[in-house]
């Protein structure tokens, strides 16, 4: 017994446990029939914990069975929600695992769990709402979360999910929703008044405004996209700096290499010093252009390094040089920074080999005629 879950990050497949769970699973089966989550967003996504969806408000505190939804006059709340339905064999002991979030008072679990997955006081039962756990062993919520189901496919999509920037109240500043909901295969019959809907509903005026940043809408930065590289490459360059300063290659994380130098890898093991002179001259004057190869056996090792006279000459290199195919190689071109030891390494060498000291690796260098025009 399975549903399909549409979400504008991928498809998901539950696997229920209708016998172990029977009252939960037609409660779930039924509001994917009748299309009640479609819309719902994931407002509580915990990194590596879990992740809650079904509440149409999107708040955390809405969200009704299918009885209450048969029932809209009823001022009874048992037909609004039902009872926990705690099956001794269902445990939350894999990630994946699909369980019903508490409305209702205290279940005897802790209030950092409660709080976390809904719960509040009085005595614990469920409506829509359900999450889904992306940690092993949560052995502290057995007993006193429903568990129904089990994702079968689409755990790369919850992965997506998982990794969602939140805000403090662990809602993801871009929505997540369900788009829709199929039944793959439902065996209970339908409650009496129950209609299915010929087609997905739009969302009500109050859904729409739970929006904060559309799932479809692309957020688009201010800055140029030179600057916004400029600014990726100063952060990685400083995180790898940092991890070089820890480990002893660096003696301080401020030290990087000049910003015109490129580094060529993925190399054709024919591709020779004054083949890459003569495509990157195009963008400016190359000060020096090194094929980096085994001082014993004179192999190339496939990657080299390119230094410009100016910064901007090399920028321009980078961004259009970068996949380019080159003696049948498709080339990756990076800025020195984001190989702080490669460069190191380079630089000892060439000074080195100046001095007459170069051991391990052979240097092919080269004077640079201008640059030529319309290559």
């Amino acid at each position: 017994m399975s549903v399909l879950l549409e979400t504008s990050v991928g498809d998901v497949v539950i696997d229920l446990y209708t016998k172990e769970a029977p009252t939960t699973c037609l409660n779930f089966l039924k509001l994917c029939k009748v299309k009640y989550y479609n819309f719902c967003c994931f407002h509580n996504v915990q990194r590596d914990f879990m992740m809650q969806t079904g509440d149409p408000t999107a708040t955390g505190l809405g969200g009704e069975s299918i009885f209450g939804i048969l029932d809209r006059t009823s001022t009874n709340s048992s037909k609004k929600y039902l009872p926990t339905e705690i099956h001794p064999k269902l445990k939350h002991r894999e990630k994946g695992t699909v369980s019903m979030a508490i409305a209702g008072a205290s279940t005897g679990a802790n209030q950092e769990v409660n709080s976390v997955l809904g719960s509040t006081a009085g005595s614990g039962v469920i409506g829509s709402q359900f999450f889904i756990t992306m940690a092993d062993n949560l052995d502290y919520l057995d007993g006193r979360y429903t568990v129904f189901g089990k994702i079968a496919e689409g755990m790369e999509v919850l992965e997506k999910i998982n990794g969602a920037y939140t805000d403090s109240d662990f809602r993801p500043f871009k929505d997540i929703r369900i788009k829709h909901t199929i039944v793959l295969d439902d065996p209970f019959p339908d409650p009496e008044g129950l209609e299915v809907p010929d087609e997905s509903p739009l969302p009500t005026q109050a859904m729409l405004d739970t929006v904060r940043i559309g799932d479809d809408e692309e957020i688009e930065s201010l800055l140029p996209p030179e600057e916004e590289e400029r600014i990726r490459r100063q952060k990685e360059a400083q995180a790898r700096a940092l991890t070089l300063e820890m480990v002893g290659d660096l003696p301080f994380a401020e030290i990087k290499p000049p910003e015109n130098v490129l580094f060529v890898a993925q190399l054709n093991p024919a591709t020779r010093s004054e083949d890459l002179e003569l495509i990157f001259s195009r963008f400016g004057l190359i000060l020096s252009c090194e094929v980096i190869r085994d001082k014993k056996t004179g192999d190339s090792l496939c990657y080299a390094f390119i230094e410009f006279e100016k910064e901007e000459e090399c920028s321009e290199a980078y961004f259009k040089m970068n996949n380019v195919l080159v003696d049948d190689r498709r080339i990756h071109v990076d800025f020195s920074q984001s190989v702080s030891k490669l460069h190191k390494d380079w630089m000892v060498k060439k000074v080195g080999a100046k001095r007459g000291g170069a051991e391990d690796l052979n240097l092919e260098q080269r004077s640079r005629p201008p640059p030529r025009k319309g290559f």
